[in-house]
């Protein structure tokens, strides 16, 4: 058994994990970083959605994502499209993106183990966490540690091992193919609504560059027992609603992924302890995209856990500015997208038709600050005072509501 001393290890090197090592080591804390696949990103478990501003903010380079001005959306009788004159959302390079990442953590000082696989956690005599075993290449491993992040993604090992959490009740799965393509819109993305999509999700088709683009089906649990892998091959093999436009589909790689939509539920501080991510389910609960949150809270995550041990003192009081800073952020918003959601979720074919022609009203910042779970209350009064149609009217009292 091989035993290592940190200040602060973290578990999981997905973005959540990586950027809350970058922060942290940035501020000269002992970071170990824990991944339990032979390499960053080795799997895929995420379409990549994510927006331009948040790009910008966190620096990731251009090579890393493809710029989408145009949203289209289909329901079984309707179709429309919102056109911008720039970019505003993207279609990540996930792989590089996340290696991008952990790079940089590796450049401000944290160190990365790959192929270790955390299965016990290991406790002071009080109770609290102060480290986490597992096995790696070389057999059992032990990572001392005067702080944990739990950045493990769903899964939430961390937090399950010390018992804190049980497993998220409400989700979604989703399965995706990369493809080659005949005919792809490099500028634009997909959403397909209704049955014959997803009974309890969406569809959709998000472009890289090179005639690559990403189709893939999204199906809510429990509210359906469809498995979103049989759904996407036959979507594919139909060549359904847009999938047709694409001409010859050329097969690359296949993603699946599980991300919760247990709204924020959970605590996210405990002794010596910070859930960051999916972990934590910080997740936009309408189109399921929580890179953007990984990235940003988990960057507070690692400032606020440098902050504690340089002081002394790692205790949950000395954590909780980092879950005020989140909840501020994100709360209201999460909360309001999630009724919207429920809304969607129950909507017929028929009623989804009749949402397009809701939609098509939107301006193309209007739609995104929507889609993005962007529920501010100045917002939405505009979108109100802008459509005056009765449905915008009942979504913004939707929203107030939950505010």
């Amino acid at each position: 058994m091989s035993e290592h001393h940190y200040d602060l290890v973290v578990v999981g090197g997905g973005p959540a994990g990586s950027s809350a090592a970058y922060a942290a080591a940035r501020k000269g804390v002992k970071v170990a970083l824990l991944e339990k696949e032979n390499s960053i990103a080795e799997t895929v478990r995420t379409s990549g959605v994510t927006w331009i501003q948040n790009i910008k903010e966190f620096g990731i380079p251009d090579d890393c994502f493809n710029p989408i001005k145009n949203f289209s959306f289909c329901s079984p009788n309707n179709e429309v499209t919102i056109s911008d004159t720039v970019s505003r959302a993207a279609v990540l390079d996930v792989r590089k993106t996340y290696r991008w990442l952990a790079d940089e953590a590796k450049k401000a000082g944290a160190e990365i183990f790959v192929k270790v696989n955390v299965n016990e956690v290991i406790k002071n005599e009080k109770g609290d966490i102060v480290g986490v075993k597992g096995v790696g290449p070389d057999g059992k491993i032990t990572f001392h540690a005067k702080m944990v992040i739990d950045a493990s993604g769903f899964p939430s090992a961390v937090c399950k091992a010390m018992g804190f959490v049980s497993q998220w009740k409400r989700f979604g799965a989703g399965a995706e193919y990369e493809v080659k393509a005949e005919n792809v819109d490099s500028d634009s993305w997909w959403l397909m609504v209704g049955q014959e999509y997803s009974p309890a999700g969406y569809a959709w088709i998000f472009p890289l560059k090179d005639n690559i683009v990403r189709i893939g089906v999204g199906v809510g649990k429990p509210e359906s027992d469809v498995d979103p892998t049989q759904r996407l091959k036959e979507l594919m093999e139909n060549k359904t609603g847009p999938i047709k436009k694409l001409g010859k589909i050329t097969p690359i790689e296949f993603h699946y992924g599980l991300i919760p939509n247990d709204g924020l539920s959970r605590k996210t501080v405990y002794n010596n302890l910070i859930l960051v991510g999916d972990s934590a389910g910080q997740a936009n609960p309408l189109v399921l995209e929580g890179i953007r949150y990984a990235i940003k809270f988990g960057r507070i995550a690692g400032d606020v856990s440098a902050n504690a041990i340089k002081s002394g003192n790692t205790d949950e009081e000395a954590l909780l500015p980092y879950e005020e800073n989140w909840k501020k952020q994100i709360e209201s918003k999460i909360n309001s997208a999630g009724r919207v959601q429920d809304r969607w979720i129950g909507l017929s074919d028929e009623e989804w038709d009749k949402e397009l022609d809701i939609i098509k009203e939107l301006k193309p910042e209007e739609f995104l600050d929507f889609i993005k779970a962007d529920f501010g209350l100045s917002n939405m009064i505009k979108l109100a005072t802008h459509h005056p149609k009765l449905a915008v009217r009942q979504l913004f009292n939707l929203v107030k509501r939950k505010n």
